[in-house]
């Protein structure tokens, strides 16, 4: 306890502390001492010191600053107050600059006029560099928990209190205030010092307490956010099947809104064939399980995943299940399968007066969700119009699925058109299998080579174009469907009917709107364009720079059969990009049988090409062995030194033209560019 004596000795040494004089070191407190002089540095008047205070605008902006510490902290003052009630103390509290936010203590306390002398009200700044010596504002400064006790103070009207203050910390061992306690001198204990303390570490360990609740609250905030932004059904439980969470989706896609969820069994919730799935007795991840799952409201068809969630130990605690309702599963194969319709009007080439047609056809047919048959060879761009037609439909946001019937095995094409519930024939998932025209519901089914089709897959085919339902192998239950045929093939089927190898009945229910595909033979006027389009295409792939293709090559390719069609052509450009070695694609890029088609056409052709590029010079003037040597340099310069193909251009053989070479003198390997 201070006395009497103490405070007679803390005043010798004040005096001697204005006068400049030498302290003994144990009649004052090296803390106060260190305080005394920064105070003094500081400017600090210790007879009088004008009174500030912030305006309540800024007053309160600081309390709303630090409202988190504000809040806690009041219930401890109150609790500090309780303690010390009517004895003439002051609980305070202050910010990290030692500007006070709240005080709490007996009424008359704030009105007597030692308070308002004092400076110790809110809005008042308690720093050294303000007050001077104090209990908050070494606190402050040195970051310690101190009690200044009445002469120790450097502010003359400060003498008769005693202050005991703490800093307070945030999460990072950052001051952000002071909690102080304030009374008169002569009743100020060691304890209230411990008093404060003890309170400052109650404010610390709530405000812990709080922010890890409010990390809690985001983290639930966030995890309900990423549970709500996945684009289907989610519902998590624990590994006594209790659900935890449920999405917005699962509760949508099942008309659970007014049920109670969170907290209930998930087998009282929904029903399901645990044959199939037992949802509590998962030991691996499932991926995408077909299932029926019942509800009182709804039973839906999905496809469901569950992840095992674990702790820390490896030890199964929970589950999260995902669930896809079909019609959604559905609607992703666009962008799940080979089948994406890709193609649009504008990605077919040409503008040929039968294309031309031909586009407009597919417009009008686009318009409709009339069946579609479209009839050409192969590689004229099948799959190409009814991608289109697809895209241009009211449909298009759906799913494109194409199932090639002539590519499967007989015994597949069924269960692929069609589907199979679970345990249908040996191999069969137990879970059961969609079939193409549910995976299409919405959207478009494209049957490619129809006319591959066996008999009696065509009467089941009929029966659902007919009845617009699909029953699955193995199953009983008609699933209606939604959805647009669009068949092609190569074949005639008028003939096939014919020799009893199609249903006639299955051709007219296909062959509403026919579509008739040119081969490429009849667009002789699309053929440039499209070798230019392949060109750039292939440029672009191989990282190559052709410029074009020789005069040569375009009577060709306007020459050729083209039995393969579109497709052809794009792949004779691909190989002549691959294989160039020159700014030019030349006949010697095409393969051998363009080559020869082209000779047959012309054989004096290349001979009288040469003759008349002799670098624009007069042949007049030149005797018959000039005119030679002249034929085999430009020959040359065409070919960038290539001596291979130079003398195939002649005519003559590689010995010939090397002993040329040696009899005018020529060096064939100036002509080469590169």
């Amino acid at each position: 306890m201070f006395n009497h004596y103490n405070r007679d000795q803390i005043r010798i040494a004040w005096n001697k502390f204005l006068n400049e004089e030498p302290l003994e070191e144990c009649t004052i407190r090296k803390e106060i001492l260190d305080s005394w002089i920064r105070s003094k540095n500081y400017g600090v008047n210790w007879e009088y010191i004008e009174k500030k205070v912030l305006d309540k605008k800024e007053l309160s902006r600081r309390i709303y600053f630090h409202k988190d510490m504000v809040d806690i902290a009041l219930s401890v003052m109150e609790t500090i107050y309780d303690t010390v009630k009517h004895s003439g103390f002051l609980v305070v509290l202050t910010d990290e600059e030692g500007y006070v936010l709240k005080i709490i203590g007996d009424e008359d306390i704030f009105t007597q006029a030692q308070a308002q002398e004092n400076i110790l009200i809110e809005g008042a700044n308690r720093s050294e560099k303000y007050i001077g010596t104090n209990g908050i504002g070494i606190s402050i400064c040195k970051d310690i928990p101190i009690q200044v006790w009445a002469d120790e103070h450097y502010y003359k009207p400060h003498r008769n209190w005693a202050c005991s203050a703490a800093p307070i910390h945030d999460l990072k061992g950052n001051i952000i205030g002071c909690l102080n306690l304030s009374g008169p001198w002569d009743k100020a204990h060691p304890h209230s010092l411990g008093m404060v303390v003890a309170g400052v570490k109650a404010i610390e360990k709530q405000m812990q307490i709080q922010n890890a609740y409010h990390q809690i609250q985001v983290y639930n905030n966030q995890l309900n956010s990423i549970i709500n932004s996945i684009p289907y059904g989610t519902i998590c439980f624990n590994h006594d099947g209790i659900i935890t969470q449920i999405n917005n989706l699962a509760i949508s896609i099942f008309h659970l809104k007014n049920e109670k969820i969170i907290g209930e069994d998930i087998d009282e919730i929904f029903k399901y064939n645990k044959k199939i799935l037992d949802l509590k007795s998962i030991n691996s991840n499932i991926y995408d399980k077909e299932l029926m799952i019942e509800t009182k409201s709804k039973n839906v068809r999905c496809s469901v995943s569950i992840t095992i969630v674990k702790d820390s130990n490896g030890n199964k605690n929970g589950f999260v299940l995902t669930i896809k309702e079909n019609k959604f599963v559905h609607k992703l194969i666009n962008k799940m399968t080979t089948s994406f319709a890709e193609y649009s009007f504008d990605d077919i080439m040409g503008n040929s007066q039968v294309m031309k047609q031909t586009k407009r056809l597919a417009r009008i047919a686009s318009e409709s969700d009339s069946t579609v048959l479209l009839l050409g060879e192969s590689g004229t761009g099948k799959e190409l119009f009814a991608q289109s037609i697809h895209n241009n439909s009211a449909r298009s946001q759906n799913p494109f699925i194409a199932l090639n019937c002539g590519a499967l095995p007989r015994s597949l094409i069924e269960s692929e058109l069609f589907g199979y519930e679970g345990g249908a024939f040996t191999g069969a998932k137990k879970e059961g299998r969609p079939g193409k025209f549910e995976l299409a519901n919405g959207g478009t089914i494209f049957l490619d080579e129809i006319g591959d089709l066996p008999l009696d897959i065509q009467v089941t085919l009929l029966r659902v174009l007919q009845n617009r339902e699909v029953t699955r192998i193995g199953g009983t239950k008609n699933i209606k469907i939604n959805v647009r045929v669009i068949a092609a093939t190569n074949k005639n089927l008028e003939e096939l009917i014919k020799n009893k190898m199609f249903r006639e009945d299955l051709y007219y229910r296909l062959n509403v709107l026919s579509i008739n595909i040119p081969p490429l033979r009849k667009r002789g006027e699309d053929i440039k364009h499209l070798a230019n389009f392949f060109l750039s295409k292939y440029n672009q792939k191989l990282m190559k720079q052709i410029m074009g293709f020789e005069e040569e090559v375009y009577k060709i390719f306007l020459s050729y059969n083209w039995p393969g069609n579109v497709r052809e052509l794009e792949n004779v450009v691909e190989r002549a990009v691959n294989i160039a070695d020159h700014n030019l694609i030349t006949i010697y890029d095409l393969p051998i049988k363009l080559q020869k088609n082209f000779k047959e056409l012309n054989p004096v052709q290349n001979k009288n090409q040469i003759i008349s590029d002799l670098d624009n010079q007069n042949i007049k003037s030149f005797n018959l062995k000039e005119l030679e040597m002249q034929a085999i340099i430009g020959a040359l310069k065409k070919h960038n030194g290539n001596v291979k193909k130079a003398s195939e251009e002649l005519g003559i053989g590689r010995r010939t033209i090397y002993r040329k070479f040696n009899e005018y003198n020529i060096d064939y390997t100036l002509y080469r560019t590169n």
